[in-house]
């Protein structure tokens, strides 16, 4: 193989952008409602979701954005949600498990 070809593979087996996970949490207006940290939130009944599993977290984000989950405060982050799509969701969802509780 050659050296062209070992790059171009590389370069296919790499993804060529990552989502940022904190760009994306203010951008995405995350932190008005769970603080900046994710463990302050807004109001005594929004969830603080610093520390949270990744996996659950991804979930809920899904679940809220196709409507498999309308209870709680869901309604609110439902008004939100078309704004990240699912790449976004697993990037946000991994760094909200990162921020301490």
């Amino acid at each position: 193989m050659n050296h062209a070809m070992a790059l171009l593979l590389a370069t296919l087996a790499t993804p060529v952008w990552a989502a940022d996970g904190a760009k994306l949490y203010t951008e995405k207006t995350c932190n008005a409602c769970h603080g900046p940290t994710g463990n302050k939130p807004l109001m005594p009944d929004y969830p603080k979701i610093a520390g949270q599993n990744a996996k659950y977290a991804e979930r809920q984000m899904l679940d809220i954005k196709s409507g498999a989950r309308a209870n709680g405060n869901s309604a609110a982050m439902k008004g939100v949600m078309h704004l990240v799509n699912d790449e976004e969701i697993k990037a946000l969802a991994d760094y909200i498990s990162k921020l301490k509780p």
